[in-house]
Order: C-alpha cells, then sequence, then structure tokens
C-alpha cells in the first residue's frame, strides 16, 4: 500500500476502495500492518486474538451471575437466560444471543474479567454481542469474522479522528453510540454489503445516538452502562437492516461525526462522566451513592 494514503475520513476510505477496488478490511489490514511492521497474517493473528478474549468473555458472563463490588449490576444476563428459557424472545433466537451475550459481557468487564474494550470498556459488549451472535446464527466462518472485525476497527478509527472516544470528552455518545455504529458497519459487511452500504449503516446508527449523555450512578460503570450495551447492539442490528435495503442516511457519514464532535463540545460537562447531573443526581441514584459510600 502507498505509505502516502492518508485515510483520516469516511469519504477517504471510500475513494481509496474505490481506487483500489479492496474491501474495508483489506485497506484497515494493509495499512495497519504497515504501520506496525508486521506481515497481514500477524495482524490477522493478533485480530483473532481479540475476537477469540470477545467469545470467551461471553462464555465466562454467560455462567456467572456474581455481583459487583456495588451490588447493583451482575445478574441481569442471568436473569434474561432464565426468561428465555421459558418465553422465547419476540424477535427470535438471535435477538436472545444478541441481548444476552451484549449482558454477559458487559457484566464481565464489571466483575474486572478480561474484555475488549471496542472502543471502550464501558461499551465492550456492543461490537462482540453483534458479531458473534450473528455469526453463530448465520454459520459465518471465523476468516469472516476477523474481516468484520477489522472493518469495525477501521471504523472507530476514523471516527477518533475528529472526536475523542470517551464520556468525559464527548459523552455516551462517543463509546456506546460509536460501538453501535462500528457494530452496524461489521454487520453490514458480514451480510455482504457494498462499502457504500456500510459506511451508510454507520451515519445511520451514529446519527440516530447524537447527544446521548454520560451520566453514571455512583460514578461507576455500571448504571445505566450495563443495560445501554444491548439496547445499543440492537440499534446496530437495525442501522444495518436499514442500510442493506438501500435506506440512505440523508446527511453523510462525514458530516454526521462533524456533528458527533459538535455535540459534544456543546454538551454540558456535568454530563460528560462527571456523574453530577442526570442519572446521576435522581433521588434515587443520590440514595443508593450514600449507600455505596457507607460499604
Amino acid at each position: 500500500m502507498n505509505q502516502k494514503t492518508n485515510i483520516s475520513t469516511f469519504e477517504d476510505l471510500y475513494n481509496e476502495c474505490e481506487n483500489s477496488s479492496k474491501t474495508i478490511w483489506q485497506i484497515a489490514q494493509e495499512k495497519e500492518a504497515e504501520n506496525e511492521e508486521i506481515s497481514i497474517e500477524e495482524f490477522r493473528q493478533n485480530v483473532k486474538k481479540s475476537l477469540d478474549a470477545m467469545k470467551e468473555a461471553i462464555k465466562k458472563g454467560l455462567s456467572s451471575n456474581e455481583m459487583s463490588i456495588s451490588g447493583m449490576c451482575g445478574d441481569d444476563c442471568s436473569k434474561l437466560q432464565a426468561s428465555y428459557s421459558n418465553k422465547k424472545a419476540l424477535f427470535g433466537k438471535t435477538f436472545e444471543k444478541i441481548t444476552c451475550y451484549a449482558l454477559a459481557t458487559i457484566e464481565e468487564n464489571l466483575r474486572m474479567g478480561r474484555i475488549v474494550a471496542c472502543p471502550t470498556a464501558g461499551s465492550c459488549a456492543i461490537v462482540p454481542s453483534v458479531l458473534i451472535g450473528v455469526s453463530e446464527d448465520l454459520n459465518i466462518p471465523e476468516n469472516e469474522q476477523i474481516n468484520a472485525l477489522i472493518t469495525a476497527g477501521e471504523i472507530g478509527r476514523i471516527i477518533s479522528n475528529k472526536v475523542a472516544l470517551a464520556g468525559a470528552v464527548a459523552g455516551c455518545q462517543a463509546e456506546c453510540g460509536v460501538a453501535s455504529a462500528m457494530s452496524a458497519g461489521a454487520l453490514a459487511q458480514l451480510r455482504g454489503g457494498a462499502v457504500e452500504i456500510i459506511l451508510n449503516a454507520v451515519a445511520l446508527a451514529m446519527k440516530n445516538l447524537l447527544g446521548l449523555t454520560c451520566d453514571p450512578v455512583c460514578g461507576l460503570v455500571e448504571v445505566p452502562c450495563v443495560k445501554r450495551n444491548p439496547f445499543l447492539a440492537i440499534h446496530a442490528v437495525t442501522a444495518s437492516e436499514l442500510a442493506l435495503a438501500n435506506i440512505k442516511s440523508k446527511i453523510p457519514v462525514d458530516e454526521v461525526i462533524d456533528a458527533l464532535e459538535q455535540t459534544g463540545n456543546l454538551m454540558s460537562p456535568m454530563l460528560k462522566e462527571s456523574s453530577q447531573a442526570g442519572l446521576a443526581k435522581t433521588k434515587t441514584a443520590i440514595k443508593l451513592e450514600k449507600e455505596f459510600l457507607l460499604k
């Protein structure tokens, strides 16, 4: 790959794919292997390690109901699995997997288990639950799962050129929001979407999460973070489905990311991981905070 190629926007990425007749994952793996001064095969092995770690976190999370230190979270995945064993989900088996896998992973995170921050720890369950849940049900080969994960990573990388992926900088829109956009693009690819469709899935997911605040109760990555992960995993599926039906975002993806940056700048610091407003300062949240401090 030409070392002078600089892909800092989605327009750059699209043009590079068009000019080279390559996919997003092919462009990304060449660039990353070059940057890391390793072979493409070595790079793909590194991505496989992340994929394997995601699967292991899901496995461990599904078999545990250990509560967090605060006692606020930890058994939601167990409850959901029990519910599905008695009454199937309205949207079917894949919906069950995605929601259970999302809770399993994010709860494993709050137990200090090994997870993959994609792009952050607080949003770590969205990409794995969508990618792995759908791949299992559609019998997607591991090689294609790795390709999709590379695509998700490239989406996150490009967004991070404009906005720091941290709730303290731009709210949860820059964490769970970006994770949902990454998942939407990766899923669109898994299901055969062309580059334009993949980028449209990113735009659809991201623009509908602009303004999402980061207001964690007790300052912990638990409430509302845990339940937010399965919600936004399904959000990603919706964006992907729309994009694959050739439903387009009227606002181009790079402009959506510009709006993400602007919204983050306009957002009150009290709603950016400070726990000084929003859900964190509701009556119940204040009571929980006092109880937690007494432990």
